[in-house]
């Protein structure tokens, strides 16, 4: 089984999507990390911030940090071996690697129109 792990840069938070203003690209990752776990999936995010050990114990990650430094961030591993550096797999990548459809991985939706509902008090004074 395939067993992909993302090497994170330091982020506020695990996933990233935290804040007043949430970068596309991580909502879509973490949507698809967290599809993937759901289905059984080997996937595994490290954040920099949170969980530095990680990228020392991790002798080719800690090489290419060591060389090229943290602009290498996002390192995505496949099987041990380096997929992507510098930037996020896209969803079609992640269903390539899992042999699953890319439908199944894509963020869900908001409603482009939210219900608006007012409440009407029926209470006499």
């Amino acid at each position: 089984m395939t067993k992909v792990t993302i090497y994170d840069p330091a982020m506020c938070c695990d996933t990233g999507v935290c804040g007043p203003v949430v970068d596309p690209k991580l909502t879509a990752v973490a949507a698809a990390v967290f599809s993937l776990e759901k289905k059984g999936f080997d996937i595994k995010r490290f954040n920099l911030g949170t969980d530095p050990a990680a990228f020392v114990e991790n002798k080719t990650v800690n090489a290419l940090l060591f060389e090229k430094g943290v602009e290498s961030l996002p390192v995505i591993l496949i099987d041990g071996e380096i997929a992507k550096t510098g930037d996020y797999p896209t969803i079609e990548e992640f269903a390539e690697w899992f042999k699953v459809e890319k439908t199944e991985l894509q963020p869900i939706k908001q409603p482009v129109n939210p219900l608006n509902v007012k409440i009407a008090s029926s209470g006499a004074k």
